[in-house]
């Protein structure tokens, strides 16, 4: 059964449509005024997403940053200002949540890797999976992705839709947008992006700020 905050089909579909315009049209003040508000409203999610690149490299921790962004967007066209800020311990509950229900999947490393999903996330939200399986997919059979790439960053891609699920149906509430958060580590322009590009604050998600 769908959860109560299911993303509707209409508003995948319209993130899609958005992103794919901003990257065919090189827009960058737009990406980057859309990259400054993750930052500010969503810093925790940017810093679990980016937590990839330490093990994995900068490739994976860019696919993971890129997809956690795109969740955001699908969750935000609904409640643009006023979704809540996941927190990490958000993100660590709905981790344990997800590894446990992916652990009840029979032969799961077996699938490929568009398949392996948690059955719960299926049923509470399930046009955001159907699209997110749909893009794996296309990303590895068309060589955008590597397949070893999109493995790892499929599992922490529905933690973060387990997360929002939660916060939005009151589970797990997240905080409130507009309080302060005191431990988020403060970014100073020279510092290195929470991200996980590489590159300098300044020249990457600060650049609108």
């Amino acid at each position: 059964m769908a959860s109560a905050a299911a993303v509707p089909a209409d508003d995948v579909d319209r993130t899609i449509t958005a992103f794919t315009r901003l990257d065919q049209r090189g827009d960058k003040k737009a990406m980057n005024k859309l990259a400054a508000r993750l930052q500010r409203e969503q810093p925790y999610l940017l810093q679990y997403a980016a937590s990839t690149r330490a093990e994995h490299g900068d490739k994976v921790g860019e696919a993971a940053v890129f997809y956690a962004t795109l969740v955001w967007a699908m969750f935000d066209r609904k409640h643009e200002g006023t979704l809540p800020r996941l927190t990490n311990q958000n993100l660590a509950d709905a981790d344990t949540v997800v590894t446990t229900d992916l652990g009840t999947v029979e032969g799961l490393a077996d699938k490929p890797v568009h398949e392996r999903v948690a059955p719960t996330l299926v049923d509470a939200q399930p046009y955001v999976i159907a699209k997110l399986r749909e893009l794996i997919e296309e990303d590895v059979r068309e060589a955008a992705m590597a397949a070893d790439t999109a493995a790892v960053i499929f599992k922490p891609t529905q933690v973060v839709i387990e997360a929002f699920d939660a916060a939005l149906t009151g589970r797990r509430a997240g905080e409130v947008q507009g309080t302060v958060v005191h431990d988020a580590p403060k970014v100073g322009r020279n510092d290195q992006c929470p991200c996980g590009s590489g590159k300098k604050y300044k020249k990457c998600h600060g650049a609108a700020a």
